[in-house]
């Protein structure tokens, strides 16, 4: 019996990542706060039914950004850096709230002007992250041309 190994690069591997960090969490929230809490058990403070969606969401997460892309016309764009950067940073902030509302409830708590913080902090950081993701792993080659 072999291992498949699937080679991506790290930029795809840390989208699939968030993706499947989103998924999960946010499934496991809503089962928690459902009359169906005891699926989500911990083991050592992480949810038993966390880690079985979240290794689920691995296998998927490439095909959700393929229908992604096909939904929003990725490939038919002429400019594609604005749609790629909102995507980008909808994988971060959902993966940061997902994050946040599974593993540190009490962080949901603090409100800065009636809007919950944690939301503001992570938008914050999904706009910092995509930058920084975006000098790292979105450089397109520029030619120059040498005029003699």
């Amino acid at each position: 019996m072999g291992v498949i190994v699937v080679k991506l690069p790290i930029s795809k591997w840390l989208q699939n990542l968030g993706i499947a960090c989103s998924i999960a969490s946010l499934f496991t929230l809503f089962f928690r706060l459902s009359d169906f809490a005891w699926i989500t058990k911990s083991v050592y403070h992480i949810p038993v039914f966390f880690m079985i969606l979240f290794l689920l969401g691995l296998v998927i997460a490439e095909d959700v950004r393929k229908i992604f892309k096909k939904i929003f016309w990725y490939e038919k764009r002429k400019v594609k850096r604005p749609i790629w950067q909102v995507g980008i940073g909808f994988i971060f902030f959902l993966a940061q709230i997902g994050t946040v509302m599974v593993f540190s409830t009490e962080l949901t708590q603090p409100q800065l002007g009636g809007m919950p913080l944690f939301l503001v902090f992570a938008f914050m950081n999904a706009f910092i992250l995509t930058v920084i993701y975006e000098e790292i792993f979105y450089r397109k080659e520029k030619t120059n041309e040498v005029s003699e």
